[in-house]
């Protein structure tokens, strides 16, 4: 079963328009660059996302939001464990975000 994989940023006040867009970028290119190195084939089924723009106002300091897809679970684990440009985009978001939020959900398991 595929499983959501949703990622909200809050950068910190001092990130410059140019840096969040960057940072944005990355996020999403990560859909193309990830690779497993088993199958050498992309393992993201989808990267989606963008500035929020919700006018309900409940954001509590999350300016963007994005939603990947994976096929299975080992894909997440392979993605959040071993997989090199992840973790090398991990490890640089942290000088532009102050605050990130994740939830992982399958579809209709409640």
């Amino acid at each position: 079963m595929t499983i959501v994989h949703v990622v909200l940023f809050e950068f910190k006040p001092n990130t410059t328009h140019k840096q969040v867009h960057d940072v944005c970028n990355r996020m999403l290119g990560l859909g193309q660059k990830c690779v497993h190195p088993d199958t050498q084939k992309k393992y993201i089924k989808s990267a989606r996302g963008g500035r929020d723009n919700s006018p309900e106002g409940h954001q509590g300091g999350f300016s963007h939001g994005f939603v990947f897809e994976f096929e299975n679970e080992d894909d997440r684990k392979y993605y959040l464990e071993k997989d090199p440009a992840h973790l090398d985009f991990v490890k640089d978001v942290g000088t532009f975000v102050q605050n990130v939020r994740v939830i992982d959900f399958t579809t209709g398991i409640l």
